[in-house]
């Protein structure tokens, strides 16, 4: 299937047919954490990215079990499968790192689903997206990649952002190669591709062993919301209305909860950086180097915040990825 079709058929999904792709998608595996606390069980999936550090570090200090929560973590194999899994009731919630365009899509195919409680901006200065050039590589600037083969994460939220930084910056005729982020250091490293559109740790991962340099940081910024210090709200941590609906005690600790998560990696960011271990890849030297976001809980969003984060989901609007214009404001948890 090639990326346009691909597109195309998530602009047609339907809440059907992501409850069936959901159901047939099994989750990785539990990192095997749940208190004995009564009360309902709160379902929350993750990828193992590093932006998920307010959540991991509220699991090991304990905070959801002092306040009495029942948390059980579900590990998924990416953003689109743990959306998946809060559409068929198989999952709560999602912490953050989970691709706030995936969720988009799911709230679009089943509306009222889907409510951000926070969400990891990233920039220049808090980098998280950046593309990457084999360390012997001649380019200079993005337009120097034009005609060449660019690797990206595997998903649409991915893949479009890679084609539409690309177009932006000038590498008419570039052509964009999926490739799980894992395999990003290596493929550079090996020639297989000129360039990659990435997410941290993988920077600092080819930066540690001499394979590769960074291009350019904080890309979507720059290229899509038309300033590199702009925030890009790419990844967030959610509820469904169902489980806020049905327990609305439990989702107000819950969320406080992960407030407190929040905290203390803003204010202990050094000290959380060791609760990377275990849920992530992230561990020995990389554990110390690797970039950390910024989180926004969705009580702190400002007007020029939601500005941003509507203009990241105009963008999946106009290239035909969301079947309709999504408003941001409707998706924020305001409690």
């Amino acid at each position: 299937m090639t990326h346009a079709s691909r597109s195309l058929s998530v602009q047609k999904t339907s809440r059907r047919s992501l409850l069936k792709a959901g159901a047939a998608c099994s989750v990785m595996g539990f990192t095997g954490w749940a208190n004995a606390q009564s009360g309902p069980k709160i379902r929350i999936g993750y990828w193992p990215i590093a932006a998920g550090l307010p959540f991991y570090a509220a699991i090991e200090l304990g905070y959801f079990k002092e306040a009495g929560l029942n948390v059980e973590v579900q590990r998924y194999a990416g953003a689109q499968q743990i959306m998946e899994g809060m559409l068929s009731d198989r999952t709560d919630g999602s912490a953050n790192g989970t691709g706030s365009a995936n969720i988009a899509i799911g709230e679009l195919a089943a509306p009222g689903t889907f409510k951000i409680i926070c969400s990891n901006p990233s920039n220049v200065k808090n980098v998280l997206d950046e593309m990457l050039v084999p360390a012997n590589s001649t380019a200079k600037t993005m337009a120097d990649l034009k005609g060449k083969r660019v690797g990206s994460g595997p998903g649409i939220q991915n893949v479009t952002l890679a084609k539409t930084i690309l177009e932006r910056g000038g590498a008419t005729g570039a052509t964009v190669v999926e490739l799980p982020i894992s395999q990003h250091v290596a493929a550079l490293a090996a020639g297989q591709i000129d360039g990659c559109y990435t997410l941290e740790p993988t920077g600092t991962i080819g930066r540690l062993n001499g394979s590769t340099r960074v291009l350019e940081a904080g890309v979507i910024s720059r290229y899509v919301l038309g300033d590199a210090n702009a925030p890009w709200f790419g990844g967030s941590a959610s509820l469904t209305s169902a489980f806020i609906k049905k327990y609305p005690e439990e989702a107000k600790k819950y969320i406080a909860a992960y407030a407190k998560g929040v905290a203390y990696v803003r204010s202990k960011s050094n000290e959380a950086r060791q609760y990377l271990k275990g849920y992530t890849a992230i561990e020995g030297p990389l554990t110390g180097e690797v970039p950390l976001a910024a989180y926004t809980m969705a009580s702190e969003f400002t007007a020029a915040d939601i500005a941003h984060f509507q203009k990241f989901f105009d963008l999946f609007s106009e290239k035909g990825i969301f079947s309709s214009r999504l408003m941001v404001e409707t998706m924020i948890y305001r409690g």
